[in-house]
């Protein structure tokens, strides 16, 4: 297909999937292109600039197109104040790509379904999902499920500092930077040989030269104590650490993979609110008629999507297709109303669709 052709494919796609969320009891709405930069800085931190576009408005200062459509969402119904709410878009969204190609465009469309204040959790997720793949039902797709909210649980559960808990927490997104932290924490992995020095050093700032930067003496020193204190914390047990690596290694049908998460709560307590909340979970979709003995659960899915999802995740998968990103991702995602409503806290779930690439699976199926 012709880029010209693929966009009109996309726009009609998009308009179709929104028309199915409308009929389904959904509210309308649109986000402007513009976004505050600062907002989305606060919430993904700088790391947000590699995967957004950025411009400054004489105005309102430093803005970002919009990266999705969650966060105005989120913003606007926050704002609002109506509970239960159920909305659903369309429209572009622009995101920096390392690679462009055509399934990877860095501006595409996109159409969502979310849903705010719902009173069951397991009903809400389950209505999301079946809602997001009902409207791509006859395309060649597979299903893969997780839960954030249970890798959260297991990293509260850790017997260590709050600080290192933190640590693992704010960098559960980054798989590469968790386990390293995690390896060194539990003593697998030799500290940092820049940070073993500095701690070292009877001066650290002996030959440090005059201070500049933002940062004064008194904040560097206590970092240095903090450090200090870090270093000198007991690793942690290699039991709790094996099963984080239990945890992120299940990838299986989700019945199994509850009975699993059952087996591994008798060794640690703390995960069988996770697992109940998986198991709620199962029952409403199954009775939503999702086929939840094929429906795939992987303890690390959601873990390289935006940082916002903090309990059920969701993806959709063209079959036989590696090369394509999720054609409709989504998940849980309440303390992002938490942030943004300004310490009120809603419950919300939802998810999109690249229209664009379901428009694609339509075309090579006919």
């Amino acid at each position: 297909m012709s880029p010209s052709v693929s966009r009109a494919l996309a726009r009609a796609e998009a308009q179709r999937l929104l028309a199915h969320f409308r009929a389904l009891g959904a509210e309308e709405v649109e986000a402007d292109i513009l976004q505050p930069a600062d907002l989305l800085l606060d919430l993904y931190g700088e790391d947000i600039r590699a995967r957004a576009f950025v411009t400054e408005d004489p105005l309102r200062g430093e803005m970002m197109l919009r990266p999705d459509f969650t966060v105005p969402v989120v913003r606007m119904h926050m704002e609002a104040g109506r509970d239960p709410a159920r909305y659903a878009y369309a429209g572009e969204v622009f995101r920096r790509q390392e690679e462009e190609d055509e399934h990877r465009p860095a501006e595409f469309h996109q159409a969502g379904f979310e849903l705010f204040g719902a009173r069951d959790p397991a009903q809400a997720e389950a209505e999301v999902f079946a809602t997001v793949a009902g409207a791509l039902r006859g395309l060649p797709l597979r299903a893969a499920t997780g839960d954030i909210g249970l890798l959260l649980a297991a990293v509260e559960g850790l017997e260590t500092t709050a600080l290192r808990k933190a640590a693992l927490r704010r960098h559960l997104w980054r798989p590469r930077r968790f386990r390293a932290l995690l390896d060194r924490y539990a003593g697998r992995a030799p500290m940092p040989e820049g940070r073993a020095a500095l701690l070292a050093a009877a001066d650290p700032f002996a030959g440090a030269g005059p201070e500049i930067g933002l940062r004064t003496r008194a904040e560097v020193e206590a970092r240095i104590e903090a450090l200090r204190a870090d270093a000198a914390t007991p690793p942690i047990p290699q039991a709790q650490v094996a099963l984080i690596d239990a945890l992120l290694a299940i990838a299986e049908p989700a019945p199994r993979a509850l009975a699993d998460l059952r087996l591994l709560t008798h060794e640690a307590p703390w995960l069988r609110p996770a697992a109940d909340r998986l198991a709620r979970r199962l029952d409403a979709l199954d009775a939503r008629g999702v086929e939840v003995d094929a429906l795939a659960f992987e303890g690390s899915f959601g873990r390289t999507t935006l940082e916002y999802y903090d309990g059920f995740v969701f993806g959709l998968f063209a079959e036989g297709r590696p090369d394509l990103p999720p054609v409709a991702s989504g998940g849980r995602y309440d303390a992002l109303t938490r942030v943004l409503g300004r310490g009120r806290e809603v419950p919300a779930v939802g998810g999109a669709v690249r229209a664009g690439l379901a428009a694609l699976l339509r075309e090579e199926g006919r």
